[in-house]
């Protein structure tokens, strides 16, 4: 009977994407014992990019001890466990290449299963993947003293740069006619209500004292208006970025979630729970991660140091909370933004990262 094994693996990101990491151990299966641990920084990255590092990291391992051995990778990350496991499709090209390269040592050893546990059955891997990302690398075998790189006694030291803060609140534009019914609106330029209206002109009151700088807004209608209410009331121009727009839900434009599920049963219950599943002719949560990570990266870098409101829709607005928590897509399905809400996240340029607000209606009760 071959030799049984398992592989805990994990990988962090402290901005998604921002200063990333992964931290991998093995086991034996049967008694427990720890045989191998790995922490590793991978630079700039996103969560997932470090969870596949930590996968990867976890087999090589393996390879060292029995590649003979039947391999079970427990990981937290759903995402990683079912585009393994080839139930969810890969989308993201450095997770690609990952997968591939998982792929490639996985057919090298005996056999491997992948299993997801909760969180917090992984603290051990959590807690290397946190070493990396603290600068503290691990390449641990059975009997081996840890190997951990410091810095060279004469290296020369320089003061750590100034750690620089941007706020962005993140509003919700008003109710439009497909709000009451809960329609999916998606990449439909719809106009505000006149209830949406009256909702712009409370949240332009609202974040008039916030120190607002500068005002970005998704191309689409309902969020244009909404930003106008605010830019009259501070004097201010708007910024318009396309990667803030809705998720496209194709063939399920103006339906309702019941419609939507009477229409494509099978498909709109995996939409429901799968990242990277999309709606007929639309985008995953998958796709619209990608690109608003983008524009945060891109307004981040624009704007650092200032306060910016971002006017968009609910995806994009959850997307950005889960970046700020450290955690992956899977949040958008937990958290519920009313129209015209504010959110805020605060970033810093050493890639951390601050969810202050969520939800905040206050202004639309007074």
């Amino acid at each position: 009977m071959s030799r049984r094994l398992v592989v805990e693996a994990d990988g962090g990101s402290r901005g998604n994407p921002g200063p990333a990491g992964y931290g991998a151990l093995v086991r034996d299966a049967d008694t427990g014992a720890l045989l191998a641990e790995r922490a590793e920084s991978v630079g700039r990255a996103t969560n997932n990019v470090a969870e596949y590092g930590g996968l990867v990291a976890g087999l090589q391992a393996v390879l060292t001890i029995d590649p003979t051995a039947s391999v079970e990778v427990r990981m937290d990350s759903k995402l990683v466990v079912e585009q393994m496991s080839g139930r969810w499709q890969i989308k993201h090209p450095d997770m690609k290449k990952l997968a591939v390269q998982a792929r490639d040592l996985a057919r090298l050893i005996g056999s491997v299963r992948y299993t997801w546990i909760p969180r917090a059955q992984n603290s051990a891997a959590d807690a290397l993947a946190n070493s990396a990302m603290d600068g503290k690398p691990v390449h641990r075998d059975l009997g081996v003293a840890p190997v951990e790189v410091e810095p060279q006694p004469d290296a020369p030291t320089e003061p750590p740069a100034p750690v620089v803060t941007t706020t962005t609140h993140l509003l919700r534009h008003g109710r439009t006619a497909h709000t009451p019914e809960r329609r999916f609106s998606g990449s439909s330029d719809l106009d505000l209500s006149d209830l949406g209206r009256a909702d712009a002109a409370a949240a332009a009151q609202a974040v008039a004292g916030l120190g607002i700088d500068v005002i970005v807004s998704s191309p689409l209608k309902r969020c244009r208006q909404t930003a106008g209410a605010v830019a009259e009331v501070l004097d201010q121009d708007i910024e318009v970025d396309r990667d803030l727009r809705e998720l496209d839900f194709g063939g399920w434009e103006g339906l309702t979630a019941a419609e939507a599920l009477a229409a494509n049963p099978l498909a709109f219950r995996r939409w429901r729970t799968a990242p990277d599943v999309r709606p007929p002719g639309g985008e995953s949560i998958v796709d619209v991660s990608t690109r608003v990570a983008a524009a945060r990266t891109r307004i981040l870098d624009r704007h650092a140091g200032k306060t910016v409101l971002l006017v968009t829709h609910v995806t994009p607005i959850k997307l950005m909370l889960a970046a700020g928590l450290g955690v992956g897509d899977e949040v958008v399905y937990k958290v519920f933004l009313e129209a015209a809400s504010l959110s805020t996240v605060s970033w810093g340029s050493d890639g951390s990262s601050s969810v202050r607000l969520v939800n905040d209606t206050g202004h639309l009760r007074a």
